[in-house]
């Protein structure tokens, strides 16, 4: 055994066997190599790139973490009056806030009641709480809401100059443009009268910029700009300028600010305050829609302001004279003269004397005679740049995605798309316009109509059965309803409503969901008013057409050219 020992000590200790039998160890790094990096391109050893210091294309980018109230505060007042100057003076930004008020709520956003009779049955324990009882109580709600929303002489309005649907448009244009929607609900009861205002709930619409901390000082614990919060972060009172801060007029209201409590001691809202939630624990907006565009919109505005003044200056100074005399000599062309004389002396008077009698012309064009070594030169008209509409289809698109419109409801061009490219960008729109419409009903326009039902329930003969809750006790029950908007419309009306018929005959849609969906319309009152023009032929005693229904509903799929 010592000898196979020793042979075996002998043949492991030869550097060539050794290399193949023993493991290789990486070399230890020298004191001054540099770090290899951790990520993919960031020369600083940390994980991400994102986070990079020290390389090159993020070491100048170093925003600060704020909080959701803080980021918005000091910088709230400069974005919204940027905002406000592009929707006032840029037809881009102009349209696309046009685009989204049309096809959100439009100026006749109305709701149609769906009391939640299953669970006032429950809380009731009464069975007449069904949905028959829900259709009758629903009509006759609505019809006291079309009285008080609809009102020719504006009582639902504390300003008394819009209705409750241009209130709505108001109400989301500022949405829009400055982050933020605001409405009091003030109770005006000494209005209310025989042939005066019905209902002591009105709505008035406020400014953004007057909510804001009294006195200008800033936030602090229970404050944020002018949303006054209990320990739990939840808005209980609303601090609003009793005057705009620019209105020099207003004398001292201008400085003196009113405290709003969110709601009454029995939970009827007195302030309704609506923006998009971006952060846990944010209690004001931001500055819209437009926000994130800004900086790409003020440079399209200049690159067009450019363009436009070379085009102007080129169709203006269309040829020059190339003229082989100094300086001096045009000086006298164009002045008058040596001293004491007529004016008509100089080179002027000497090229007035060539060009007499020298009215040259062929076949009603005129031929110039120049100046012995005079010639005249044009000027080529070469803008608008070649990459002009490149750059502005390119910022429109940008737009568009951050306004989530579709590029062309921004620029309202749609000669490059054909039907389906176009109906594809216009369903991924229609899809934020509706989330934005569903956001503003449930937290702007629901507590209103929520404060309106329940006055409506105190002095109208509504249908109720026995045992009926309170309302202060079934508030979401008894004003649950569907809001109507715009509709989205037709691309191909024929192939449309085809697919509409035939999702309804497969039991995938309803025509209350088509309805409201495309046209906007409540099915109730289409039915209704389909019954009272089939009324109307028969009593005339003429032939019924075909969309009376007296066929089968598979022949109105057919398309035209096929009947």
């Amino acid at each position: 055994m010592g000898i196979i020992d020793g042979l075996a000590r002998a043949i492991r200790g030869t550097p060539a066997v050794r290399a193949r039998v023993e493991p290789r160890l990486a070399p230890a790094a020298t004191p001054n190599a540099p770090p290899r990096p951790d990520a993919l391109n960031s020369p600083s050893n940390v994980p991400y790139d994102g986070a990079d210091y020290y390389g090159q294309h993020m070491q100048n980018w170093n925003p600060v973490l704020w909080s959701g109230d803080t980021e918005i505060g000091p910088q709230r007042d400069t974005l919204v009056a940027r905002v406000r100057d592009l929707v006032r003076n840029d037809g881009w930004a102009a349209g696309a806030v046009t685009r989204t008020l049309d096809n959100t709520v439009g100026v006749n956003i109305r709701p149609i009641s769906k009391p939640d009779y299953r669970a006032l049955a429950h809380m009731s324990g009464n069975k007449a709480f069904d949905a028959q009882w829900a259709r009758e109580y629903g009509a006759e709600l609505d019809s006291r809401w079309r009285q008080w929303a609809n009102d020719p002489r504006r009582f639902n309005d504390a300003e008394r100059m819009l209705t409750f649907g241009q209130q709505m448009h108001l109400a989301f244009r500022q949405l829009l443009t400055d982050g933020d929607a605001i409405a009091t609900l003030p109770w005006i009861e000494e209005r209310m009268g025989r042939g005066a205002a019905q209902y002591a709930t009105a709505v008035k619409i406020i400014d953004p910029d007057r909510l804001s901390n009294p006195q200008g000082r800033p936030d602090w614990t229970h404050i944020r700009n002018g949303v006054e919060v209990d320990e739990h972060e939840a808005p209980i009172a609303y601090h609003i300028r009793e005057a705009h801060q620019a209105d020099y007029w207003q004398g001292g209201k201008t400085v003196t600010w009113k405290r709003i409590p969110r709601e009454t001691d029995f939970g009827r809202p007195m302030v309704v305050h609506m923006f998009e939630h971006h952060r846990g624990t944010q209690h004001r907006g931001g500055a819209g829609i437009l926000a994130p565009v800004i900086q790409r919109l003020k440079m399209l505005i200049r690159y067009d302001t450019a363009e436009l003044d070379a085009s102007i200056v080129n169709a203006i100074f269309a040829a020059f004279i190339e003229s082989p005399y100094d300086h001096q000599m045009t000086a006298e062309a164009l002045g008058s003269g040596s001293p004491g004389g007529s004016g008509m002396d100089g080179r002027w008077q000497q090229q007035l004397v060539w060009n007499s009698h020298r009215d040259l012309s062929m076949q009603g064009s005129r031929i110039p005679m120049l100046f012995p070594g005079e010639k005249i030169n044009t000027v080529a008209a070469a803008r608008p740049a070649n990459g002009y509409r490149d750059f502005q289809r390119a910022v429109l698109n940008n737009v568009a995605a951050g306004a989530g419109l579709s590029p062309q409801q921004v620029s309202n061009d749609f000669s490059d798309v054909n039907y389906s490219s176009a109906r594809a960008a216009l369903l991924e729109a229609w899809k934020t316009l509706t989330r934005r419409r569903q956001d503003f009903e449930i937290g702007f326009c629901q507590p209103i109509r929520m404060a309106f039902v329940e006055e409506s329930m105190e002095i109208d003969d509504l249908p109720l059965p026995r045992n009926a809750p309170e309302f202060m006790d079934a508030r979401a029950a008894y004003a649950r309803a569907k809001w109507l908007g715009p509709g989205r419309g037709w691309i191909d009306p024929v192939a449309e409503k085809q697919g509409a018929i035939l999702g309804m005959d497969a039991g995938l849609s309803t025509l209350e969901q088509e309805c409201a969906t495309n046209e906007g319309a409540d099915w109730e009152e289409v039915i209704d008013q389909r019954k009272i023009e089939v009324d109307a032929f028969t009593e005339r005693g003429l032939a019924l057409p075909e969309w009376t229904g007296q066929q089968e509903a598979s022949a109105t799929v057919r398309k035209p050219e096929e009947t």
